[in-house]
C-alpha cells in the first residue's frame, strides 16, 4: 500500500478528482468539447511548466517566467502597432525571452546569486519593462494582426458532436509539440542526462567534466524562451496584450512541477509528471468553475488539494523508509 501511494498517489488523486466532477457534472464535464476547452486553457501553462522543468531538474527555479510572458506579449503587440511584419515581431519577442533567460542564467551560474533572489529581482525588472514600453496600457485587438489572432482560434478538425465540428485547438497542438521536444531533450539526449546529473550533485558533475555553468545558462535560456512563447500564445488567444497578463503563470507552473514531482523518479522533476500536474490543476479549475464555486474559495480548495496530494505521496515515501 505504501509503495502504491508513493508511486501513484498523485495519479490516484487526479483520477479521484476527475471521477468526482464526472459524477457531479454528468452532462457537461466528461464531454469531448469540455476536454478540448480544458486543453486550450492549459496550453500556455503547459508550455511554461514543461520549460520550467528544465531548470528544476538542476535544482533551480525561475520566478520571472510570468513577468517574461507579459513582457514578450507586450513587445510583440507594440511592434504590431508599428507595422512590423508578424514574423519579425514574434522573433523579437522570442529573442527577448531568450535574452531574459540568459540574463537569469548569468546571475545564477556565473555570478553565483541564488536562483530565488536572482529571478525575484528580474521578475520585478521584466514586469517594470512591460509597464514602461506599454505605458501601463492594454494593447487592444484593433492593433493585433488578424492572422496572428486567427492562429489561436484555429485548429485541426477531428470530428463532429451534435452536428457541430470538434476542433483540436492549434494552441493545444503547439503545447503538445513543445512538451514532446522538451521530453526528448531531457530524457533522450546527453544534454538532458547532464542536467539531471547537475541536479543530483552539481559538484560531482563538475568534477566529472560536465560544464555546469554553461548548461545552467542554457537551461535558463530555454525557460525564458518558453515563457515568451506562452506570452505570445496568450496575446494571440485574447487578441490583446497587457503588462500583467502572465502574472498568474509563475506560481501555477511551479505548483504543477511540484505536484508532478510526487509522481515519478523519487521526487525528481519529469516532463510527463509535470503534464500530469498541469492537467490536475486544470481539471480542478474547470470543474469548480462549472460548479460555480466562488473564485476565492477555488483558490483555497486548489491549494488544499495540492497539499493533500503531496502529503499522500510523502506519507507513502516515509512508510517505505520505515519498513
Amino acid at each position: 500500500m505504501a509503495a502504491l501511494l508513493k508511486r501513484y498517489g498523485s495519479l490516484l488523486g487526479m483520477a479521484s478528482i476527475i471521477v468526482f466532477f464526472w459524477i457531479a457534472l454528468p452532462d457537461t464535464f466528461m464531454t469531448a468539447r469540455n476536454w478540448l476547452n480544458i486543453s486550450q486553457q492549459l496550453s500556455m501553462l503547459t508550455v511554461v511548466a514543461v520549460t520550467m522543468t528544465v531548470v528544476m531538474v538542476m535544482g533551480d527555479f525561475d520566478l520571472s517566467v510570468g513577468a517574461m510572458a507579459s513582457l514578450a506579449g507586450v513587445i510583440a503587440a507594440i511592434l504590431f502597432t508599428q507595422d512590423w511584419p508578424i514574423a519579425a515581431a514574434i522573433i523579437a519577442a522570442l529573442l527577448a525571452g531568450v535574452i531574459g533567460g540568459l540574463f537569469n542564467g548569468v546571475l545564477v551560474s556565473l555570478i553565483g546569486i541564488l536562483p530565488f533572489v536572482a529571478t525575484l529581482a528580474t521578475l520585478t525588472m521584466f514586469s517594470g519593462a512591460a509597464f514602461l514600453i506599454s505605458d501601463g496600457k492594454t494593447i487592444f485587438g484593433r492593433d493585433i494582426p488578424q492572422a496572428f489572432a486567427d492562429f489561436a482560434r484555429g485548429g485541426l478538425p477531428i470530428g463532429t458532436l451534435d452536428d457541430k465540428p470538434l476542433i483540436l485547438p492549434a494552441l493545444t497542438l503547439l503545447a503538445a509539440l513543445i512538451t514532446l521536444i522538451i521530453w526528448v531533450i531531457l530524457e533522450h539526449t546527453t544534454y538532458g542526462r547532464r542536467l539531471y546529473a547537475i541536479g543530483g550533485n552539481a559538484e560531482a558533475a563538475r568534477l566529472a567534466g560536465v560544464r555546469t555553468r554553461a548548461l545552467r545558462l542554457s537551461a535558463f535560456a530555454i525557460t525564458g524562451l518558453g515563457a515568451a512563447i506562452a506570452g505570445l500564445m496568450y496575446a494571440a488567444r485574447v487578441a490583446s496584450a497587457n503588462p500583467v497578463q502572465g502574472d498568474g503563470l509563475m506560481l501555477t507552473a511551479i505548483a504543477a512541477v511540484f505536484l508532478g514531482m510526487t509522481v515519478t523518479r523519487d521526487g525528481q522533476p519529469h516532463v510527463l509528471a509535470t503534464v500530469a500536474g498541469v492537467i490536475t490543476l486544470g481539471v480542478l479549475d474547470n470543474g469548480l468553475t462549472q460548479l460555480q464555486v466562488d473564485s476565492y474559495i477555488r483558490q483555497v480548495l486548489v491549494g488544499a488539494i495540492i497539499l493533500i496530494a503531496v502529503s499522500v505521496s510523502a506519507i507513502g515515501r516515509r512508510a517505505l523508509r520505515l519498513r
